[in-house]
């Protein structure tokens, strides 16, 4: 019988400091290899933020793509799910535990959102207001919901989304790695079609650019290097206030090669 096609993805991340900081907090980890798309957002005083997303984005990846690697792509996605929500516990507790034992890295933590991409689907996971939009036959769409005080007056009814573009208090975040010692990731999986265009980003880029412009930009015809620059070119525009991090996963058709991968994914480390 002949094999149906199988989804494949190519990647493209790219983070930039913009036009205020001085130094990036964000970090982006794109591992087309086990399918794998991280980004995380930083803060803390001095290079804590730096570090908190940092060690975020390298502990979940090793981890993960170790773990992949083993379970093979049959992997179920309850197991999928276990291990992403085993992988950031173990990144929380080893941020929070710098945290409290080295005096420059007090009060440090960094948003996560993960995709896991196997086959047709993908297993998504995010703590705090680093999001993720799908866009499919032209409809762009936020398919995470921030962990942030304003998302929670929103959904109170105490204020509505235009009130809360216009507030102060957009960074407030609800949840963040490194500040308690349990994560509460939220997880959600989602069936995955072709030419589905997925975009992980952080608030430096959703603070400066409307949905209706990152829809303008999301469809533009062009490659998957030259969008990501031209995001992080029209934040910069607007005023570039905070680093800029953009993370697209374009699904096609194809079939994987999964004999090299295989190989490469189990390496002796």
């Amino acid at each position: 019988m002949k094999a149906s096609p199988q989804l494949n993805y190519q990647f493209c991340a790219r983070t930039d400091c913009g036009r205020v900081r001085t130094n990036n907090e964000d970090a982006v980890v794109a591992a087309p290899e086990a399918g794998l798309a991280i980004l995380a957002d930083g803060m803390g005083g001095y290079n804590a933020g730096e570090v908190a997303s940092g060690m975020a984005t390298s502990l979940i990846q090793e981890s993960l793509t170790r773990w992949l690697a083993e379970a093979g792509p049959d992997a179920q996605t309850t197991d999928v799910r276990r291990a992403l929500e085993t992988s950031t516990q173990d990144a929380n507790l080893a941020i929070l535990d710098a945290s409290q034992n080295q005096p420059q890295y007090a009060g440090m933590g960094t948003t996560i959102v993960v995709g896991v991409f196997l086959g047709e689907r993908l297993v998504l996971g995010h703590v705090g207001d680093s999001r993720c939009y799908r866009l499919r036959h032209g409809n762009l769409q936020q398919i995470t919901r921030d962990h942030s005080w304003l998302q929670e007056q929103i959904d109170a009814g105490l204020m509505t989304p235009q009130q809360a573009a216009q507030s102060g208090n957009r960074n407030l975040v609800t949840r963040a790695l490194g500040v308690d010692a349990d994560t509460h990731m939220e997880i959600n999986e989602f069936q995955v079609e072709p030419q589905d265009l997925f975009l992980l980003c952080s608030d430096g880029l959703t603070d400066m650019v409307e949905d209706h412009e990152l829809h303008l930009l999301a469809t533009a015809p062009l490659s998957l290097e030259e969008k990501a620059a031209l995001m992080i070119d029209t934040a910069n525009a607007l005023g570039g206030r905070d680093n800029i991090s953009v993370l697209l996963v374009q699904a096609g058709h194809g079939i994987r090669k999964r004999g090299l991968i295989s190989r490469w994914l189990k390496k002796p480390a």
